[in-house]
This record gives C-alpha cells, sequence and structure tokens, in this order.
C-alpha cells in the first residue's frame, strides 16, 4: 500500500466565532491533514515540531488512526506554536490577534526513515524553505507532490515559495490567493498562469463555495454541502487537503478522473471539520457517517436532463 508524508504546523490555537469562543485547543495544518487522511486506513507520518507544553496523550490519539508521530520533535523547554483569531459574521473573514511562532521559528524538519520513499507528499502551509528541505530528505520521487500554502508567503517570501512551486505536482489555495499569485482575476485564467509556474494540477478552494480542480484544459468542480450550522471553519482548508491526499494514497491512481472523486471525497471530510471547534469533529467521525454524507453529496451534485 502506497505511504502519504505529511508535512505541515502543529499549532495551539484560540479561536472567536459569533458561535462561541475557545481557550487554548489543538490546531495547526498537520492534525486536521492527519486525522482527515486516517479515514482511508493508509500508513502515514507526520513531520512536525512541538514544545514540552503538548499534550502528549494527543500525539497518542494520533498513533490510534495508524499515523507516524515519530517525525514530531519535541523541543524541551520549548512552546509550541500559538494563534489566536477572530472571525467575523460571514465565517469567510477573521482577524489574526496574535501569532506567536515559538518552536516553529526554527523549525528544521527530519523525515521519517520510512517515510523518505512515501508516494504521495502533503507539503502543509509552513515557511517554503522547510517544504523545500522535506523534498530535499526524499530518497526517491514521490508519485504526486501537493503543496498547500497562503498569501502570507506571497507578500513575504515569494522567490523561495516559486522554487517550491516549480517542484511539486499539486497547488491547493483559495480564490483569493490565487489571484494574488497568478495577478489575474478569473480564476480560470488565474488557474492556467499557475500551471505554468510548474504544477500540473491546480486546486481553488472557494470556501462554502466548493473547489475547482483544474489541469491542462480540463475542469472539473465539486459544491461545499450546504450546512445549517458552522462552528469554526480553521482547518476546513487542511481536512480538504487531507481528505483529496488520502483517498488518492488509498486508491493509488493520479489520474484526472480519480482527482475528481479526491476533490468530492476531501469536501465532504470538510464539511464534517467545521461542525465543531478544533479537531473534535475529525477525532471522533464515523464511517457510516461519512458515507452516509457522501450519498448526500451524490444526491446534491446528480440530475438527468435531455440535450435536443
Amino acid at each position: 500500500m502506497s505511504k502519504l508524508l505529511i508535512v505541515g504546523s502543529i499549532a495551539f490555537d484560540a479561536i472567536e466565532t459569533p458561535f462561541g469562543k475557545t481557550n487554548k485547543i489543538v490546531g495547526g495544518a498537520a492534525p486536521y491533514i492527519g486525522l482527515s487522511a486516517s479515514n482511508f486506513n493508509i500508513p502515514s507520518a507526520i513531520v512536525s515540531v512541538v514544545g514540552e507544553d503538548f499534550p502528549l496523550e494527543y500525539l497518542n490519539k494520533l498513533e490510534e488512526k495508524n499515523i507516524d508521530t515519530s517525525g514530531i520533535e519535541i523541543v524541551k523547554g520549548g512552546k509550541t506554536f500559538f494563534w489566536s483569531g477572530k472571525y467575523h459574521n460571514d465565517l469567510n473573514s477573521r482577524d489574526t490577534l496574535e501569532t506567536q511562532l515559538n518552536v516553529l521559528a526554527d523549525f528544521n524538519p527530519i523525515v521519517p526513515n520510512d517515510y523518505k520513499d512515501a508516494e504521495i507528499v502533503m507539503l502543509g502551509n509552513l515557511h517554503p524553505i522547510v517544504q523545500l528541505g522535506v523534498l530535499e530528505q526524499l530518497t526517491k520521487k514521490p508519485k504526486l507532490v501537493v503543496l498547500d500554502t497562503m498569501n502570507f508567503w506571497m507578500d513575504s517570501a515569494l522567490e523561495d515559495l516559486l522554487k517550491v512551486i516549480a517542484k511539486v505536482d499539486v497547488i491547493t489555495i483559495n480564490d483569493e490567493e490565487a489571484r494574488q499569485l497568478s495577478g489575474e482575476y478569473s480564476l480560470v485564467k488565474a488557474a492556467r498562469a499557475i500551471e505554468k509556474m510548474g504544477p500540473k494540477y491546480v486546486v481553488i478552494k472557494k470556501g462554502e463555495h466548493g473547489a475547482l480542480l483544474f489541469h491542462n484544459e480540463q475542469i472539473f468542480f465539486a459544491p461545499a454541502l450546504p450546512l445549517e450550522e458552522v462552528f469554526d471553519p480553521t482547518g476546513a482548508g487542511d481536512t480538504f487537503a487531507g481528505g483529496f491526499t488520502g483517498f488518492l494514497t488509498k486508491t493509488d491512481d493520479i489520474t484526472f478522473e480519480n482527482m475528481k472523486k479526491a476533490i468530492v471525497h476531501a469536501s465532504n471530510l470538510a464539511s464534517f471539520c467545521v461542525e465543531k471547534f478544533g479537531t473534535e469533529r475529525m477525532e471522533n467521525l464515523k464511517r457510516e457517517e461519512v458515507q452516509k454524507r457522501l450519498q448526500q453529496f451524490k444526491e446534491l451534485t446528480q440530475f438527468e436532463i435531455e440535450l435536443s
């Protein structure tokens, strides 16, 4: 079976939304990606860093999901990355209240030996130099490298980011970031411009409005499932990335047709993530729930039409 290597931050988050607020809860890209991908019963590993203040029982939870945590460095005396934010009423925009990089500031990723030959690599949102450092440790070329990034790196480390983008197969970004990176307002033109930077596939996430997949002249769109309540959208994009790469790892098929299915599975899993604060919903997600909601997705998107 193929293996999935996940690289990303592990954090403490303090979040406020119109539906409530939390004190410190576990967040960061890596836990969301790992927990989402674990729904496909694949071997995976996380490469990240935490401080001595991070609860070991949470790492045990990840291990129980068949996620190798040997690549998570625990810095003695160090403090875990901390982020605090407040969402606006539309839940699509937010204000960052506080960021403490702590141990993430000096993070030097070390890929476990068993995962240096991973077939699928998911580079979660981190400094591009850290992402490059991971690729340089791999002993063979992966079948697929997926990159997630954000406008912060476009503003502060664009040259390094472009180096990473040139080395990956898939990039996942939101619509605002796609426009900034490409300089194009039309998302179709933006995707074409980004493909010229290196990636064969471009995934543009539009939050509650779904996701687009671009490859050459081919385009696929998957809606987001309409939900009655959204409590916390913080990890939705990372959960999406975990579902996308988890499905591709499980099926060992990286064709455009299979990526369309991966987008649907990714959107499905992301719809659960937002129903609770932090990773709580993903920690306790049941297979039957996932299957039932997949059926809802199918009913949402399928229709018969006669063409005259």
